[in-house]
């Protein structure tokens, strides 16, 4: 069997490989503002954006050039300096893709195959021309300078295009409508709609058929030809489908939305797919091109590529199935909402970014320029402004739907959906490939900024967050360029064995990333608050407890390992138990930052309680703090190479940790069974936690007399124990808040004159 027939049926495998995943990752794409809308039922705007999916890839033949001939010249490398590039691109991409999902850094498919394609070449180029000393050309006549300065320089713009664009139009629109956009003029909202369906008509769905081969040409040449006719024709449709809605009584923007989000994945497809099946095909019609001529390889000129070679129909339409079955089969497309929903929310919550030096002077800079255009703009002006702005309306609807609310109004999703879908169908006209993720994320951003989604309390966070990732991009450029320029070397240099040695390596690393996101999402199935829909007292008593129980567990799971770990010097085991605290750290710092949005979506007859919830949160997080002074230090001791601690150390630790665990399974034991008779045995089980603990530091003062241990494991040593007392303390506190919660919804609260921390230590 011809050996280049092989490597084309791995380029095959990984095809599809890449479609799995990247549309598992990128789903969020066109599918987070219809669910952050709450427009429709899941499983229906799935099938809307699946079938826009079909559709965007069958009409992406265009796209496809840029694999074969938008980078480099094919027409001066040979078949099997062409295979190896297409060969070292794709394996660069797995390992890249794979090192940023571990590492959980932002990258961009489109931005890594663009470079890819790029070091590849280019290394191959410098092979050729230096070592080989073969041809007459110069590296850079190898490579597709002029266009390819075009789409790098088309991704970067396209950033502040989507971002501008998207909030200047949400700016118009939210000053035409207000938050109260269902007491608009009738006309007004017919008009808008009718101009938006237009717009998103013309450049996705007219314009993109530029490239369906299975339209007739003189049809494709007709929309091409006469853009100001079929525009009028549009807007006639949409405005009489729109009034027949409205009589109807539909909501208009619920079909403009179903509508924009098929728009959006038919513009991701067409634009994307090329990043995951574009150099398998081009592989693929190079192969033709070799089967066809009968000239050797290593000598046969790849002129075939540089002229316009159609894709088969069939193989972009089978790519679009493949991606639309993943959309309703991968557990990962249907939880992509989770984070990036929320990244334009109206309103305060977690934020995905830190806040860093450079955000704050933006923003600070933006409160002055702010502070100056109110300075200047009439009075009348600011009055209209603010009264179109405010958003208590939709903040009011929001409490009263709880977790049925949406994280955006109808108006700026539309908003959202058609700068999205314009920008990316243009950029696929243009065959310029855009990184579809951050064009959507960009304008998300826009249009919540332009929205007032971005107040001070938010503002440096995303301001940060756009940092990171146009920051992550010149990341992923740089390491797609240099890793394929190595890799390219080291398969032109070695051949065939190294080629499939990597490949080895790929299959495992796929393997291995799909255990990676396997666990992600076994990690965020977490105890929290927002979990449970909180109606009444006995709800917010059953959260609370939950995450009570959560916080002994994990307890439980890190506790031992770093004691072991400490002992044994495992720096393995001690990094584990460091994993497990950050995963527990991040989770009770969400609970503690977002008390007040959720005792603002507490019901009346809740808050009467809710500030034992608060302390109950107060605690978990002094435990929380406790757990870090335990884990980090022996981490940080054994990494720094200190002597461990002796043998009887570990196991008094070990009982130490024992008997505070049955402490904390005692109070959730007696708080789930409602037994509060039970407190003095409760309490009497904490003092002799607080014996145990003293009787263990007198011995170690023994130890220290007796010259046994020395000063970094004396410090290490009380610090753990100081620790050890706290998670007693807190835990007890924390035993009380919840029982205090319980009995006040009862009505059998009795203040009592019950010991404090200090006398008890």
């Amino acid at each position: 069997m011809d050996i280049y027939f092989i490597v084309l049926c791995i380029l095959a495998l990984l095809a599809v490989s890449d479609l799995i995943v990247g549309v598992s990752n990128d789903a969020v794409n066109f599918l987070n503002t219809a669910v952050g809308a709450r427009v429709a039922k899941f499983k229906w705007i799935l099938l809307v954006a699946g079938i826009g999916v079909i559709f965007g890839a069958v009409t992406s033949s265009g796209m496809m050039e840029v694999a074969r001939k938008g980078i480099f010249h094919p027409q001066y490398f040979t078949f099997h300096q062409i295979i190896l590039i297409f060969l070292a691109v794709m394996v660069t991409d797995v390992l890249l893709l794979d090192a940023f999902n571990t590492l959980g850094l932002p990258t961009s498919t489109t931005v890594s195959i663009v470079f890819e394609l790029l070091g590849a070449a280019f290394g191959m180029a410098v092979m050729i021309t230096f070592f080989d000393r073969v041809g007459e050309h110069s590296v850079m006549d190898y490579i597709n300078s002029s266009r390819a300065l075009v789409i790098i320089l088309g991704i970067l713009l396209s950033v502040l295009i989507a971002f501008f664009s998207g909030a200047i139009l949400q700016f118009i629109s939210r000053s035409l409508f207000s938050f109260r956009y269902e007491r608009a003029p009738v006309l007004l909202t017919l008009i808008w709609s009718a101009v938006v369906a237009t717009a998103i008509t013309y450049f996705v769905v007219v314009k993109g058929a530029k490239y369906a081969t299975f339209i007739p040409a003189s049809t494709r040449k007709a929309f091409l030809e006469h853009p100001w006719i079929i525009s009028s024709y549009a807007l006639a449709f949409w405005f009489i489908v729109l009034i027949i809605l409205k009589i109807l009584k539909v909501n208009i923007f619920r079909v403009l939305i179903l509508f924009g989000t098929f728009a959006l994945a038919m513009a991701f497809a067409g634009n994307d797919l090329v990043n995951f099946i574009g150099v398998p095909l081009a592989g693929y019609s190079a192969y033709e091109i070799y089967a066809q001529s009968g000239v050797d390889p290593d000598s046969l000129l790849m002129e075939g590529l540089a002229h316009k070679v159609p894709t088969p129909t069939i193989l972009l339409f089978l790519a679009g199935v493949i991606m639309m079955i993943t959309l309703f089969v991968s557990s990962k497309a249907r939880h992509v909402t989770e984070t990036e929903v929320s990244l334009g929310r109206q309103g305060w919550g977690e934020e995905r970014f830190g806040a860093s030096a450079l955000s704050r002077a933006i923003v600070r800079g933006a409160i002055n320029v702010g502070q100056f255009f109110k300075y200047v703009t009439p009075i009348p002006v600011q009055s209209y402004l603010r009264r179109r702005f405010d958003d208590r309306p939709f903040k009011e609807k929001v409490k009263k739907l709880g977790q049925d609310a949406p994280m955006f109004d109808y108006i700026r999703a539309c908003v959202t959906l058609m700068v999205a879908s314009i920008l990316i169908s243009m950029a696929t006209i243009m065959k310029l490939p855009l990184s579809t993720t951050y064009v959507t994320f960009m304008t998300a951003m826009g249009t919540s900024f332009a929205d007032g989604a971005w107040g001070r309390e938010s503002a440096v966070y995303r301001v940060s967050g756009v940092f990171t990732v146009v920051g992550g991009w010149f990341v992923t450029a740089f390491l797609a360029f240099t890793v394929s320029f190595i890799i390219v070397g080291v398969f032109y240099w070695t051949g065939w064995p190294a080629v499939f040695l990597m490949l080895a390596l790929v299959a495992y690393i796929i393997y291995r990333t799909h255990k990676y996101h396997t666990l992600q999402l076994e990690r965020k199935k977490e105890t929290r608050l927002e979990d449970y829909h909180i109606q009444t007292k006995s709800d917010l008593i059953r959260a609370s407890l939950g995450q009570i129980e959560y916080v002994a567990t994990q307890i439980d799971a890190i506790i031992p390992d770093a004691i072991e770990g400490l002992y044994r010097e495992d720096v393995r085991q001690l990094t584990n138990a460091v994993k497990v605290f950050d995963d527990l750290n991040v989770k009770t710092k969400r609970w503690k930052d977002s008390l007040d949005e959720t005792i603002d979506n507490l019901p009346e007859e809740v808050l009467d309680i809710a500030h034992y919830y608060v302390q109950v949160m107060d605690y978990i997080r002094e435990i929380t703090h406790s757990i870090y002074h335990i884990v980090y230090p022996a981490y940080n001791h054994i990494r720094n190479n200190h002597k461990p601690i002796k043998e009887d150390q570990m196991h008094q630790l070990l009982e130490l940790h024992q008997k505070t665990r049955e402490f904390y399974i005692h109070f959730i034991q007696i708080l789930q069974q409602g037994d509060f008779k039970k407190y003095e045995k409760l309490l009497k089980q904490q003092k002799k936690l607080i014996k145990l603990n003293n009787e263990i530091r007198k011995s170690q003062i023994k130890r220290i007399k007796k010259g046994i241990v020395g000063t970094r494991n004396s410090l290490l040593f009380f610090n753990l124990l100081a620790e050890f007392k706290n998670l007693a303390l807190y835990g007890l506190n924390l035993y009380k808040s919840q029982r205090d919660m319980i009995l006040s919804s009862q009505g059998n609260l009795v203040e009592t004159n019950e010991d404090t921390d200090e006398e008890l230590a």
